[in-house]
């Protein structure tokens, strides 16, 4: 295996210059740059500290396969957000793409009148909001709460629940909950 390729493919992969690599392992530049051009073999101890800068464990090193891994996304442009929402209720969904994503989070546009269906929604985990601008009736069980801007909710999601826009403008939400 080449040593100083392998680093410098993974210092890449993971967003670091040979700087910040060496500020993070508290070894010189130089150090890094010396490995990654195999101007010098690292001992085993050596190399253990600069991989504890990315994080990586040195049997990961040798083992990881970098030219068959693509890079996590991490940033998700409107356009990649798809609209998972109906009946006049948007439901931009950041992060779609991701295998084996947890959570749900979302930008939610609720048009005036707008309703998330007669059906009170229930399921598993919880879920949590913050009114970006207008107002939002949540009902939660049997009780109805009127939201505005600023104001935020957070509950079990395996309550019956439901949204409504109630006023006269849009109502913005931007909340997350469990994927599913």
């Amino acid at each position: 295996m080449d040593v100083g390729k392998q680093l410098k493919s993974l210092r890449k992969l993971k967003g670091l210059s040979q700087r910040e690599l060496a500020k993070r392992a508290g070894v010189t530049n130089s150090t890094i740059s010396m490995i990654e051009k195999n101007g010098v073999s690292p001992s085993v101890s050596s190399l253990k500290k600069v991989l504890a800068g990315i994080p990586i464990s040195i049997g990961d090193f040798f083992t990881l396969d970098l030219d068959n891994i693509e890079p996590d996304q991490v940033v998700f442009p409107q356009a990649e957000q798809p609209d998972v929402g109906a009946n006049n209720v948007s439901l931009k969904l950041v992060g779609a793409t991701l295998k084996d994503r947890s959570m749900d989070i979302m930008h939610e546009r609720y048009a005036p009148g707008a309703d998330i269906g007669p059906e009170m929604l229930q399921h598993d985990g919880e879920e949590g909001g913050i009114v970006v601008s207008g107002e939002i009736e949540l009902t939660v069980d049997l009780q109805v709460y009127h939201l505005r801007a600023g104001d935020g909710y957070y509950f079990s999601s395996n309550r019956p629940h439901r949204f409504r826009n109630t006023g006269k403008q849009e109502c913005v939400i931007f909340s997350a909950n469990p994927a599913g």
